[in-house]
């Protein structure tokens, strides 16, 4: 797509998209007045993130065909989708029970403990997009920073 590898394009989406749908989902499952009012962007923006996570791996798959495989980077890369899909699940799960519970109401225990679910998951989706994303940063410029400095 205009010269550039679909990868490079499709893996911004994810980098990007991860993480922001991972701050929003803390905050639903932190603040029941944010979760009110924007729960339904975050969940819609995680089912966005989704696509982008399988897209960015196939990509990157179809790239790794014709420039060569960074091994560290294709097995992180492979892993990031479930990571997505668990977010995106879990974040939909907490907001469909979530959304019934009155405003003048608390949350109930159990209600609570899927928050803790979705705060982890939303931690360990942030960490591993990093962990994909430096490693293919990595693949790709590292040889060029080598050869530059000094």
């Amino acid at each position: 797509m205009f010269g550039l590898p679909v990868h490079v394009l499709v893996v911004h989406a994810a980098v990007v998209l991860l993480p922001l749908v991972s701050i929003g989902a803390i905050l639903v499952a932190l603040l029941p007045r944010f979760s009110r009012r924007f729960a339904v962007l975050v969940v819609v923006i995680a089912w966005v993130a989704v696509p982008a996570a399988f897209l960015a791996e196939g990509s990157g798959e179809q790239l790794a065909e014709r420039v060569g495989l960074p091994q560290p980077h294709a097995e992180l890369g492979e892993s990031l989708p479930p990571f997505a899909l668990a977010l995106a699940v879990a974040l939909l799960v907490f907001w469909l029970f979530d959304r019934g519970i009155p405003g003048n109401r608390g949350r109930p225990w159990w209600l609570k403990g899927l928050a803790v679910v979705v705060i982890l998951v939303a931690v360990l989706t942030t960490w591993w997009t990093v962990r994909v994303g430096h490693s293919g940063a990595e693949a790709t410029w590292s040889a060029v920073v080598q050869n530059t400095s000094g």
